[in-house]
């Protein structure tokens, strides 16, 4: 049956379905292999989580709904643990001895690079489902979470607009932070902001002292951040222990994604602003409805549910409809389907894939932190990857395999 917007509807809301495909055709046939590759443990572990819980609801609406092609999809997970031998590792089994039909995982942009090019390798269709730096180029890969264009550039034009022009960043020192930071330094200046300065962080630095001091003498208005997992969440209550919450504000392009409102005391992270392409706190019909399901599922105490496992339901969704279209697994006649216009309504608004650029095109929101929650604070409807899109032509030049990288010196 097409996965259509109606009927994505009508499975989100929890209505019951029957199955379409005939029973027999069901049992006898073999089932559609998933893989996901998800960290489920380490510093990563709570972002992971709900990313898991999303893809096995979305597993489980197409089930109930007869499957695909008259067959059950079946989900492979491996947990990652946070480690990139591990992604390596168990790409090439999901490739080669699981020999799964798509993959749906990776959380950091080091993970996605590190089993990228095994599914290029292997001919495995690839989605990464999170927010992430731009630029990734490849016929084989969708990246369905927001990119700088999206959501970076909103943040940045919101610091300068409500705090002033004098910017401070603070990054992740590995692609994604290296990236973003030069996203946020190319934003800032556009808008006619100066920035003061630019420091990386390694991902198991947990000890800000030094870098609090720095920012204080330099005084910026504000603080761009593009801080990454649990390690990092150390910043923000060394930042307001050391008094300095009520004098510079911080703007997050990453804030929350490890659960940061639940884990920290709500001191610490009022007034915090983030960008991103989802937040729980969406007062719409389909997102209240996902929320209930997942909670419904797994419990009310599921960690957060941010943008990565809406993009996580999303992209699967968006490649099951892909399949219905294609009439077949075949990797081809799928990328085709799914360069063809393919979109649908998911918990974060509409979306759409872009046949040049294997990105989406969604709404982008900004949230500010108030108590243990998001506040909505700002939405921007059908926003395009125009990062992404500024370089990447996959309709023009389908043997395009690369990231680019933004050449804005920092």
């Amino acid at each position: 049956m097409p996965l259509t917007r109606r009927r994505l509807l009508q499975l989100g809301s929890g209505a019951a379905v029957a199955p379409l495909a005939a029973p027999f055709v069901a049992r006898a046939a073999e089932p559609i292999k998933v893989g996901s590759l998800l960290d489920l443990s380490g510093p990563i572990g709570s972002t992971g989580q709900p990313m898991y819980d999303a893809i096995r609801i979305a597993v489980n609406e197409v089930n109930g709904a007869g499957g695909l092609l008259g067959r059950k999809v079946k989900l492979i997970n491996y947990d990652t643990q946070s480690t990139i031998a591990l992604y390596s590792q168990y790409a090439q089994r999901l490739a080669l001895q699981d020999r799964v039909d798509v993959v749906h995982g990776g959380i950091t942009s080091a993970s996605r690079e590190a089993i990228r090019p095994i599914f290029d390798r292997y001919r495995t269709l690839y989605f990464y489902n999170v927010l992430y730096e731009g630029g990734v180029c490849d016929i084989d890969c969708y990246c369905t979470g927001t990119t700088p264009a999206q959501t970076v550039s909103k943040l940045v034009e919101y610091s300068l607009k409500t705090w002033g022009k004098k910017v401070y960043i603070i990054a992740a020192d590995y692609n994604y932070g290296q990236i973003t930071a030069k996203w946020m330094a190319k934003y800032a200046r556009d808008g006619g902001g100066v920035v003061q300065a630019v420091e990386f962080f390694p991902l198991d630095v947990t000890s800000f002292t030094a870098s609090i001091s720095k920012i204080e003498a330099a005084k910026p208005d504000a603080i761009l951040s593009a801080l990454v997992g649990s390690n990092h969440t150390a910043f923000y209550r060394q930042w307001a222990a050391a008094g300095m919450k009520s004098k510079i504000p911080i703007a997050s392009t990453t804030f929350g994604l490890v659960n940061e409102l639940a884990t920290l005391d709500p001191a610490v992270t009022a007034g915090i602003v983030t960008g991103y392409g989802y937040f729980q706190e969406l007062q719409t019909p389909r997102n209240k409805a996902f929320v209930s399901t997942i909670h419904k599922k797994f419990g009310s105490k599921v960690p957060y549910i941010g943008e990565p496992a809406a993009t996580t339901y999303e992209g699967f969704h968006l490649w099951a409809k892909g399949v219905q279209k294609a009439g077949s697994l075949n990797r081809a006649k799928v990328i085709k389907a799914l360069d063809s216009g393919i979109s649908i309504v998911g918990p974060s608004g509409p979306v759409a894939l872009d046949p040049a650029s294997h990105q989406t095109i969604r709404n982008a929101y900004l949230g500010k932190a108030v108590g243990r929650e998001w506040k909505v604070i700002a939405s921007y409807p059908h926003q395009e990857p125009a990062d992404t899109q500024a370089v990447c032509n996959l309709i023009k030049h389908p043997r395009t395999d690369k990231q680019f990288v933004i050449d804005t010196k920092i």
